[in-house]
């Protein structure tokens, strides 16, 4: 780990600077510019809105922030995840002409990822005024919980993008098993309510994304204490995949050019 710590010490101006390229690369050609990373979340927020409450017929408090909420905390495990295990092939003028340890393409992707994420956040924070939603302290549980959500999507990401390069229907599989998780991780509907017990709390203790997303819904509108011996359990089991990843990165990576040709 000391070698991953001198790393970022090393590339962090790299990766702030590719970080910023990435931002202005998705928006160069767009009419709209860096406007569609506001409209994006707010579409996807009144499409799901329109399906929970007229489709299904279902009620929430606060029901287009409930939305909201899970939809970016969703959208950047999603991202994460689903990049990962192509990541290191897409990248393969990178990989293959110049040294860079691999697990800085992903910091790079998810420092552009997390940029956009906070506009979300930012829409979030206005819409509670519009919808009068109280501010109170729990909101600053938002920041532990946003930290066990880098950390575990970062571990998981490390492990895809090794084997992404040497198992090539990996993307398909991870793809089918994040469909799953996402009807599993309660994004348009309360799991700790609308799933019966005992298995509402086995769902939100065993699937990380739905419970973070359940956490920051506890943060932001229902001004309640965020569990912290699973947060702090799942920020463990993050480290671990991150250590786990890491490791098996550096002892591999030599490779992954010969692969990638």
């Amino acid at each position: 780990m000391k070698k991953f710590f001198q790393d970022i010490k090393k590339y962090y101006k790299y990766i702030i600077y590719a970080t910023k390229s990435n931002l202005k690369s998705e928006v160069a050609n767009s009419y709209l510019n860096w406007l569609w990373w506001i409209l994006d979340p707010l579409c996807f927020m009144l499409i799901y809105t329109f399906i929970v409450e007229i489709v299904f017929k279902t009620s929430e408090q606060y029901l287009p922030i409930f939305v909201l909420v899970g939809l970016t905390a969703w959208n950047f495990f999603n991202t994460t995840i689903s990049s990962s295990v192509k990541l290191i092939a897409n990248n393969k003028s990178i990989v293959t002409k110049v040294y860079i340890p691999k697990y800085i393409l992903l910091l790079i992707k998810m420092l552009t990822d997390l940029f956009k994420m906070f506009i979300s956040w930012g829409l979030i924070l206005i819409m509670m005024i519009v919808f009068k939603v109280p501010y109170t302290i729990y909101i600053l549980q938002f920041f532990p919980v946003l930290i066990v959500l880098f950390v575990l999507s970062f571990g998981i990401a490390c492990i895809l993008m090794h084997f992404g390069v040497f198992v090539e229907d990996l993307s398909n599989v991870v793809k089918i098993v994040l469909k799953l998780t996402f009807y599993l991780s309660g994004i348009f509907y309360a799991i700790s309510t609308r799933v019966p017990a005992p298995y509402n709390r086995i769902l939100l203790n065993l699937n990380p994304i739905a419970f973070i997303i359940d956490s920051f819904r506890k943060t932001f509108l229902n001004a309640h204490l965020v569990n912290y011996r699973m947060l702090g359990l799942w920020l463990l089991v993050g480290i671990i995949l991150s250590i786990i990843g890491i490791k098996t990165i550096q002892k591999y990576e030599n490779s992954y050019a010969k692969v990638t040709k």
